[in-house]
């Protein structure tokens, strides 16, 4: 009969060792199925794109967002509101004031939201704004019929309506501080 080879000690040291790290646990389906006896069954067969880039495998910890909610400085904030109001159809659902002075103000457009801020010019009045900065919005609207209501509110297209290659109908337009909006829809 055949005994273990001892193990030697290990050197002692005055640091501590780093702790091992932990065995992952199994899921509480997969540990459930195990402890019935139903662990023969095969798990379904995922399409090998979703599980190259299945999130839990890769980072359990990756950024979930719900929405993403844009906030622009602005020159005129009530020349601003009334452009994104009266030309493009949001509708103001919260304000900001000090002193009675309007200082903000959060746009709703379905389940969208996108706030304006005026600017208190602490980083000086020729501050550029809306340079290399565009917001794409998807509508489920007639690409056409919007832009004739934002011309008819007075305010020119930056770009007119035009099918894409990647199979969508878009118009752009500027805002009274350059910010670049493109609508889309898709078909």
């Amino acid at each position: 009969m055949a005994t273990k080879p001892r193990r030697r000690p290990a050197a002692r040291s005055s640091r501590k060792a780093a702790p091992r790290p932990r065995p992952a646990r199994p899921a509480r389906k997969k540990a459930a199925r195990a402890k019935a006896g139903a662990s023969a069954r095969p798990a379904p067969a995922r399409p090998a794109s979703r599980a190259a880039g299945d999130r839990r495998r890769q980072d359990p910890q990756s950024l979930r967002l719900r929405a993403l909610e844009p906030s622009m400085t602005v020159d005129d904030l009530e020349r601003s509101v009334r452009f994104y109001t009266e030309a493009l159809g949001f509708f103001v659902s919260e304000r900001w004031e000090d002193g009675g002075v309007l200082k903000g103000v959060m746009l709703k457009a379905g389940v969208c939201t996108l706030g304006l801020s005026q600017d208190d010019w602490s980083k000086g009045r020729d501050r550029k704004k809306g340079q290399g900065f565009r917001i794409w919005c998807q509508t489920a609207q007639d690409i056409d019929a919007l832009a004739a209501r934002i011309r008819s509110a007075g305010v020119k297209l930056a770009e007119e309506p035009k099918d894409q290659p990647w199979g969508a109908r878009s118009l752009s337009v500027d805002d009274p501080d350059g910010f670049h909006l493109t609508i889309y829809r898709e078909d």
